[in-house]
């Protein structure tokens, strides 16, 4: 028999991609490949991209010429975002074999097999509804307590801003029948945590006719996961029946991810958001009367066309006023065939402008996290070690996701232990 082949993969960008390149991993595994390092010499290199930024689709770019500098003999499959929305670009590439666009993922072996060089497979990414479904845990995710499953895909929505929809498509889910049998299989992988992940997750159900709080109701039930957190989820979808269901259920962590980007209605308005700072400041509120210490992190654009220094002071005031946990800042970047894109060149905030904005909400953003690990000193809380960390020691997250650190102790890996604070 000969020597089995080797593949690796190289995963850029969001949670989607690393259930999605997992689940590519383990049909590879399927075909008796072997799977090694993006660093090492292998003969299959999956590329999964980001499209999210132009820093991104850099990234993408120098992927590709980085696995070739290390076997330039290597069969290149480059799929995800900036596949479907890129693909000329990257199919001009040297070295490259496939460009799958998002709605031929599941063709990464096939193409590999057959080995054929100049494949570009582009098309609706949603065509008749249908989903890549997916998840990481397995063979391919050694040594990892948390797996991120794929319940969502695509977004009906048009913000001015995003390629999101462009790439991924509309909005789309897999049945609770189907992510229920997932999360089974992912417990039966050892995995205690799971992450439920989508473009827009509280979107889900359109598909399938089916209701967000009925999907979270039925994955309570599932023996082996302990726990769950729900990824980022619009303020207009967060509903009152899922703030309390989440401070009612042991195994659903108090762990919210809010995207806000403006404090300004008026830029709101103009990216096409479907909430104003009202409703994003009473969901806020809404989740820290039932859960006074659950994490909230919240995700701000600096920096958007016409966004004036009054429209920053009130995003600014807004934030330090409600206080949320942690804040994910994004330096605006333009996309092509975005309505943003169409705004007049005047709008443009200049780059020193938005670094000096994205600088100041990263200092709040210290200032909110230090406080709210200061509001949690002296708390008992239970952590899920998950692994060594550097210096010899192990890391793990709180239910409300604060990392701790304690002495390495391998019995303690994948174990749920109390600690204070």
């Amino acid at each position: 028999m000969g020597k089995a082949k080797t593949f690796a993969i190289v995963t850029l960008g969001c949670k989607l991609n690393y259930a999605e390149s997992s689940t590519i991993a383990r049909d590879y595994v399927k075909k008796g490949y072997v799977q090694t390092a993006p660093s090492s010499k292998a003969d299959v290199y999956i590329i999964n991209t980001c499209s999210v930024t132009e820093h991104a689709d850099k990234k993408s770019r120098q992927a590709v010429r980085k696995v070739l500098r290390q076997n330039p003999h290597a069969y290149v499959v480059v799929t995800g975002c900036s596949a479907q929305l890129r693909s000329e670009e990257l199919s001009c590439l040297e070295g490259v074999g496939a460009v799958l666009g998002t709605g031929f993922r599941d063709k990464a072996v096939a193409v590999a097999e057959d080995g054929l060089a100049g494949i570009v497979l582009l098309g609706p990414c949603h065509a008749e509804g249908t989903i890549f479904s997916a998840y990481s845990a397995g063979a391919d995710n050694r040594d990892r307590t948390r797996a991120f499953l794929k319940v969502q895909d695509g977004c009906d929505y048009r913000c001015t801003y995003c390629t999101v929809p462009l790439a991924r498509g509309g909005s789309r889910n897999v049945s609770i029948k189907e992510a229920v049998r997932q999360a089974e299989e992912i417990a039966a992988a050892g995995v205690k945590e799971i992450v439920l992940t989508g473009v827009n997750t509280g979107d889900y159900g359109k598909s399938t006719s089916e209701t967000f709080p009925a999907l979270l109701q039925a994955l309570s039930g599932v023996s082996g996961i302990d726990r769950y957190r729900i990824s980022s989820i619009e303020p207009n979808l967060l509903t009152e029946e899922i703030i309390q269901f989440v401070a009612k259920t042991r195994n659903f962590l108090p762990h919210f991810h809010m995207p806000l980007q403006s404090g300004s209605a008026r830029i709101l308005k103009k990216m096409g958001r479907r909430y104003g700072p009202d409703v994003f400041a009473r969901k806020v509120q809404s989740i820290k009367d039932v859960t006074p210490h659950a994490f909230i992190g919240v995700d701000v654009i600096a920096g958007f066309p016409g966004e004036t220094e009054e429209d920053f002071r009130q995003t600014y005031g807004l934030l330090k006023q409600v206080k949320p946990s942690f804040l994910h800042v994004f330096p605006f970047s333009l996309r092509p065939n975005t309505k943003a894109a169409e705004f007049p060149p005047s709008e443009r905030i200049p780059d020193k402008e938005i670094t000096k904005r994205v600088q100041q909400l990263g200092a709040l953003s210290d200032t909110l996290y230090e406080d709210f690990v200061k509001a949690n000193t002296g708390r008992k809380e239970e952590v899920l070690f998950e692994g060594k960390s550097a210096g010899g020691n192990m890391h793990g997250y709180t239910r409300n996701y604060i990392r701790i650190e304690r002495p390495y102790d391998k019995s303690k890996i994948n174990t749920i232990v109390e600690v204070t604070l």
